[in-house]
């Protein structure tokens, strides 16, 4: 994609959601962190429905540890991979109190040196609450970057490398919102709806997919 072309396509992708945010929620940056490692291949909306009550009571690596595993357990169990994901959070709510303070560091590679954080998610978490310009490649974005030609790469760090070099300014900081929005509801896995997305002409997908039919309504 040249470099007009990209500029163009996280032109249109702002103008349509100014201000884009994460669909995880969360209370504070522990609680965030704590939700997008819980993240991993699950839905945001399972995490979100799981969570509400565990972080109205717990929101802070102290009170995680007092509840205990089992205890967390409880809270996350329709989330998938919950059993190892519980032994991580608990894990890495005592890294926190025992290297950080109990705060959440602004630091990405003290990020990733908590147990079951990934660049991913420390990509996340640096960017949602500390604002930095980072691009987190979960599956949508590594499939709306290879697609649409924007940021081709074999593996998800390829693309985030592409990402940092080509996505120009104004747009860095939220480029990754917008980016997952859109695979999320627009570019998806099975049926991209090109029919309605702002940048299909900006797009090397190819053929485009057509709307679908329309039923003829009864007599």
């Amino acid at each position: 994609m040249k470099k007009a072309d990209i500029f163009e396509f996280f032109r249109r992708l702002a103008e349509d959601n100014p201000h884009p945010e994460t669909e995880l929620e969360s209370v504070n940056d522990y609680t965030l962190l704590v939700a997008v490692a819980l993240s991993a291949q699950a839905t945001d909306a399972g995490v979100n429905k799981a969570t509400r009550a565990l972080f109205a009571t717990v929101d802070t690596p102290e009170k995680m540890v007092a509840l205990g595993l089992d205890g967390l357990k409880q809270h996350i169990r329709t989330i998938g991979l919950f059993n190892t994901k519980a032994k991580n959070v608990i894990a890495l709510s005592e890294a926190l109190i025992a290297d950080h303070g109990g705060q959440v560091p602004e630091d990405r590679d003290a990020l990733e040196k908590l147990p079951g954080v990934g660049r991913k998610t420390a990509n996340v978490v640096m960017n949602t609450a500390f604002g930095h310009e980072t691009f987190a490649v979960d599956t949508h974005i590594f499939r709306v970057g290879n697609r649409t030609g924007l940021a081709r790469g074999k593996t998800p760090s390829a693309v985030e490398s592409v990402l940092e070099r080509v996505v120009p300014q104004p747009f860095r900081l939220h480029a990754h919102h917008w980016l997952i929005l859109h695979g999320r509801y627009i570019c998806k896995a099975r049926r991209p709806e090109c029919w309605r997305c702002p940048v299909a002409d900006l797009c090397a997908f190819r053929p485009k997919t057509p709307p679908p039919v329309q039923k003829a309504a009864s007599a």
